[in-house]
């Protein structure tokens, strides 16, 4: 399993995990909804169980996926200002670039 943070992602998400006084919660990305060819996805902290797989980052964040999910093989987590300001997740590696 390939996840990719950007650097604007993992300075929010690094404030959050800063505050979180649960040191055992890491990260989780998961499928909120399923189309025939792509995904949307959703973030939360998480404890990981036995059908998790924790992917270390290059931004020294971990995050828990589902073994069992091929859409979250090469997921990209950002973090945008404008338009709005939220959390991106795409999977170009599936050909999803971006909500529709």
């Amino acid at each position: 399993m390939n996840v990719k943070i950007t650097r604007n992602a993992a300075k929010q998400l690094k404030a959050v995990l800063d505050q979180e006084e649960d040191k055992e919660l890491k990260l989780r990305v998961y499928v909120t909804h399923k189309h025939s060819d792509h995904a949307h996805y959703g973030l939360a902290l998480d404890k990981p169980g036995a059908d998790d797989a924790v992917v270390s980052t290059d931004k020294e964040i971990d995050v828990i996926v589902s073994k069992d999910e091929p859409l979250l093989d090469g997921v990209v987590i950002d973090y945008l200002y404008l338009p709005e300001e939220g959390y991106v997740i795409t999977n170009p590696s599936k050909g999803n670039h971006g909500d529709h």
